[in-house]
């Protein structure tokens, strides 16, 4: 049987088992509502999505139009200024279908938006609080500097923070500071953006920390149905998954990209999280549409690099990323050269 999670002082209650909409949007509409309906039929009420997953809060919003107090939704934007704040909450309400975001979101933060700190951003989450337009302020981040002084201000009731079996003694840590500061704790990229394939044992993971609530991402039905089954067979950690763990963390120790995409755009016109990982992703889980001359086309350009280290400057995690592209090329070519098996 699956727990329920508190969020912090915010009251809001989910199952530990929430959607994570990014990917329906690649997903066509009709697709797209019936995951998503079928999602809340089988025990799902909490569902995160974003402004900046193009279509994503429009098909939340044909779903579930007519049953908004039965759902929780968790939004975010990217702004950077007032005028766009606003514009963009707008936006994200008239998608929805709703007057109310449950938690809205500074999406992706690279700095602790404060008050009084000059981008009048802050005051523009207290603005839409007062208005009803938004019930909670929360933030995400995959900088663990800037996630600590969200939750060093006082100022947030909820974090979005990477958080999976692969995570580190710090940021494990970090999500302990967030329950002691009463934050809720939403945890992202739960399959480390595709690097991990055994969901039970992710869940399982995750189903150990009791106040943590981890948001799957989801585009296809099967997708779904694994972790709606776990509503009823639901995993728990055992000798044999703590083994698979520390093997895992072992083959992925140190260098591997996130996916985080902080690094981007690449001024040598590079897919760094898709050519950063593509050789990795292959050897996880072996799939023909890594193999195509699309893919093919992608990987070769990271020929281009001119290597201006534009991407370890951004990158929350310190990666050489001009050497893991490089590292990932030529594994790839390898692979497509038959050299070396998958």
């Amino acid at each position: 049987m699956i727990r329920t999670v508190t969020l912090g002082s915010t009251g809001i209650t989910s199952p530990q088992n929430a959607f994570g909409a990014l990917p329906v949007q690649r997903a066509d509409v009709q697709t797209a509502v019936k995951i998503l309906r079928k999602a809340y039929d089988g025990g799902m009420t909490f569902f995160d999505t974003a402004r900046a997953y193009s279509d994503s809060e429009m098909k939340l919003g044909i779903a579930f139009e007519g049953m908004r107090d039965r759902i929780t939704i968790a939004s975010k934007t990217m702004a950077a200024t007032p005028e766009k704040f606003r514009e963009d909450l707008e936006t994200s309400l008239r998608e929805l279908k709703t007057d109310y975001i449950d938690i809205h979101q500074f999406h992706m933060v690279r700095a602790c938006y404060k008050l009084g700190d000059g981008t009048g951003l802050y005051e523009c989450m207290l603005e839409a609080k007062k208005q009803g337009k938004i019930r909670h302020i929360g933030v995400t981040s995959h900088n663990i500097g800037v996630a600590r002084e969200c939750i060093a201000s006082g100022l947030y009731e909820t974090l979005q923070y990477p958080f999976s079996y692969l995570s580190s003694e710090a940021e494990l840590e970090l999500m302990r500071e967030c329950v002691k500061a009463g934050m809720g704790f939403i945890g992202m990229k739960g399959l480390a953006g595709g690097l991990i394939t055994e969901t039970a044992t992710a869940f399982a993971f995750v189903a150990e920390h009791e106040n943590v609530l981890p948001i799957w991402g989801i585009q296809h039905e099967h997708e779904l149905d694994g972790f709606l089954s776990y509503f009823s067979e639901t995993p728990r950690m055992n000798a044999a998954r703590r083994e698979f763990i520390e093997r895992e963390k072992h083959e992925l120790a140190g260098d591997f990209c996130r996916g985080c995409g902080y690094c981007m755009p690449c001024p040598a016109d590079i897919d760094i999280i898709t050519c950063a990982r593509l050789s990795l992703l292959i050897r996880r889980a072996p799939s023909a549409r890594y193999l195509t001359p699309e893919s093919r086309e992608l990987m070769q350009k990271i020929e281009n690099c001119v290597k201006c280290g534009q991407c370890t400057a951004k990158c929350p995690y310190s990666l050489k990323t001009a050497e893991l592209l490089e590292k990932n090329y030529e594994d790839y070519k390898r692979i497509l050269a038959g050299e070396t098996e998958v």
